[in-house]
């Protein structure tokens, strides 16, 4: 038996990040108060870190941190809400957070639990509608956010090693290693610490999410090939284990029963 699923992508509508807040954010997205709250959520897995602002049907608003979720999750909501999602760029969790991204891995935490200057502004960020929160940001964060140079230094290694593992033949992590010129464990080190997952499970990550993006479209085995996949068995195997589903129950929508949306309290 099949299951109707939205996704944040249906309902999700791109807004301009404002150029002062690029260095930080990758994008900015908002999306309308759902008003059916019957519908479930699937949630693919997503490698990044996402603040959340939060508004519920009262008027009530709430800030929380998403950490980078290694797979896939099925959801429904206890009620509707609109949210403006705030897509961390990798490396900025410790300067705007206050911890490392690996720190919140599978997680979601209330935004004010957290040390750094987005948490420190919490309270003010969910007293303002979202346009006004997001232009309290433009003034915050240029003169609260603190950076040393190995920061930025690591930020840019990233950005390189993102570049090439979201390329279409990405290279194994030995070799990326040895072409930003740092050792493996450190490579693993500096994607734990500024991303959340290894090197090894970003690049599933992506691979799994481009399926997600043409699947119906293209025949599997060409899908397999297109995307880094040795065959198709390897697509069929690590989709399932990340998506929790085979490709083609998820494209039919034959999916896990979905599990109360998980908010911190």
């Amino acid at each position: 038996m099949s299951t109707q699923y939205l996704t944040s992508a249906q309902l999700e509508s791109t807004v301009a990040t404002p150029e002062s807040l690029r260095p930080w954010l990758t994008e900015l997205t908002s999306t309308p108060v759902h008003d059916d709250p019957t519908r479930p959520f699937a949630h693919p897995p997503v490698a990044s870190t996402t603040v959340v602002l939060r508004t519920e049907p009262s008027g009530r608003r709430r800030a929380f941190v998403v950490g980078a979720q290694t797979k896939a999750a099925y959801s429904r909501a206890e009620e509707p809400a609109g949210c403006v999602r705030l897509r961390l760029a990798p490396g900025v969790s410790r300067p705007l957070l206050g911890v490392a991204a690996g720190e919140l891995t599978d997680r979601v935490v209330r935004l004010d639990d957290l040390p750094g200057p987005l948490g420190t502004a919490a309270s003010e960020l969910t007293r303002l509608p979202a346009d006004e929160a997001v232009c309290y940001l433009e003034d915050l964060l240029p003169h609260q956010v603190s950076e040393t140079a190995t920061e930025r230094a690591h930020r840019l290694v990233l950005r390189e090693a993102i570049s090439a593992l979201t390329a279409d033949v990405a290279p194994s992590v030995p070799d990326l290693a040895a072409r930003l010129a740092v050792s493996e464990r450190q490579l693993r080190a500096l994607f734990a610490t500024g991303i959340g997952v290894s090197p090894k499970h970003f690049a599933r990550i992506d691979r799994v999410r481009r399926v997600l993006a043409y699947a119906g479209n293209t025949p599997w085995s060409h899908l397999a090939a297109d995307t880094g996949y040795y065959d198709q068995s390897h697509l069929t195997a690590d989709f399932r284990t990340i998506m929790g589903v085979p490709p083609a129950a998820y494209l039919h929508g034959r999916l896990p029963a979905p599990t109360r949306c998980r908010l911190p309290r």
